[in-house]
């Protein structure tokens, strides 16, 4: 039964965000209970002003271990939550300096993935603004998104780079660092 209602629960999620999940059934033909580990991977979202903060950390993490589908549901998932496309476009370009709240998560999660320095700046900068909870957010996000990629590849559903797709543009995705 359990099977059944997070199988539904996937099918919905992939049909809503136009997203491959046959990774994550597959998983959940295999066992239940990684099925539905998979489905409530720990996330924290912080304060809700925060959520731009968050976005643009999620979205350099996910572009850190993936340049495909993962990174356009992220897009996909926070265009729909509000953040603005153009912002995720200028952190994906290579202009997080110019993306304001987005870019300045985006920054902080290359930073803390690098193991740079300025990590420790970006994090006091996000939590003065929004106090200590985003950057609890902006950490979880910097962690969190290279799970699903990673993941992805390790049980052979790893795909190809791509262009990914901001207001039905497409932008080509450098990796800046790494």
């Amino acid at each position: 039964m359990i099977r059944w209602i997070l199988g539904r629960g996937i099918r919905a999620f992939g049909r809503k965000y136009h997203y491959d999940v046959s990774y994550m059934l597959d998983v959940l033909e295999v066992s239940a209970s990684a099925g539905a580990r998979l489905a409530f991977f720990p996330r924290y979202m912080g304060p809700k002003p925060a959520r731009d903060v968050v976005a643009g950390a999620y979205l350099a993490s996910t572009l850190d271990g993936d340049c495909g589908p993962c990174a356009q549901l992220v897009v996909d998932m926070w265009a729909g939550a509000g953040t603005s496309t153009q912002a995720m476009r200028a952190c994906a370009d290579g202009r997080a300096d110019k993306a304001g709240d987005t870019g300045l998560g985006y920054r902080f999660a290359q930073a803390a993935i690098a193991g740079l320095p300025e990590a420790d700046s970006l994090a006091d900068k996000i939590a003065a603004k929004y106090g200590k909870q985003a950057r609890v957010a902006a950490s979880f996000a910097a962690a969190a998104g290279r799970f699903y990629p990673v993941f992805k590849r390790g049980m052979g559903h790893g795909q190809a780079c791509q262009r990914l797709v901001f207001d039905g543009q497409e932008e080509l995705v450098i990796k800046a660092y790494g």
